[in-house]
């Protein structure tokens, strides 16, 4: 146990570039508050004390914003980043070296006494806002987008974007010694580049039939910006 609580100060530390001590993370961070007390509520859970868990687990949402179900199975090296709204169900399943940040959803869809939960691989990045509900398994090295919904399940080392989430198989598998892959620039727009494509098969469209290039009409420039004389703004 002592060996668990140091790698989870360690995982803070190094995946925070605001940390600056050991000392700091272990007194300042209460996603790291909220996930120390999980593990004694855990054990207490699989000890038969569970009402004395979940009162627990509530006096700790109470002081941190994290709600963390005692049965909730967490692995090593788990960093909830600013921690706030983080909520993980029951029968939710963590690997190790796992990174959640605030707002996070590990939530159910089924109200029968069964595994409703998602199962995290290790090293799985989940950002701001996401919610991954149900039963399902994302694949370890895999990226959760901020704000995205999963509903299935992701294959290994693939990153998830939008509403409802759509999976992108990545073209560079990450090796699992990477750090966390936080650069939110490199998530692709699905939307974006599926309308753009539909753009230029219309402008190619034109030119055939008609022998001249389209109209410009309501669209980004080159460089991605929109004109303003395209809306009543």
């Amino acid at each position: 146990m002592l060996a668990t609580l140091r790698r989870d100060v360690e995982a803070a530390r190094t995946r925070d570039p605001a940390a600056r001590s050991r000392l700091e993370v272990a007194l300042c961070y209460p996603g790291l508050h909220a996930l120390w007390a999980h593990r004694f509520n855990h054990r207490l859970w699989q000890r038969g004390h569970r009402l004395t868990a979940r009162l627990s687990s509530t006096l700790v949402r109470w002081l941190t914003g994290v709600e963390i179900h005692p049965a909730a199975t967490l692995g090593q090296g788990l960093f909830l980043d600013h921690a706030m709204g983080v909520v993980i169900g029951e029968t939710a399943e963590v690997g190790d070296d796992v990174t959640i940040y605030h707002g996070v959803t590990l939530g159910g869809t089924s109200l029968k006494r069964e595994k409703r939960h998602p199962t995290i691989g290790d090293r799985v990045t989940i950002g701001a806002g996401a919610k991954v509900l149900g039963p399902v398994t994302v694949g370890h090295d895999s990226r959760i987008g901020a704000n995205a919904v999963v509903v299935k399940s992701v294959p290994p080392n693939s990153v998830v974007v939008g509403v409802p989430g759509q999976v992108i198989v990545r073209s560079r598998p990450r090796s699992v010694g990477a750090p966390p892959d936080l650069e939110d620039t490199l998530v692709p727009d699905l939307v974006g580049t599926s309308l753009q494509v539909l753009l230029s098969r219309v402008d190619e469209l034109e030119l055939t039939l008609t022998g001249r290039a389209a109209m410009a009409g309501t669209r980004p420039s080159e460089n991605g910006l929109w004109s303003g004389e395209d809306f009543s703004i």
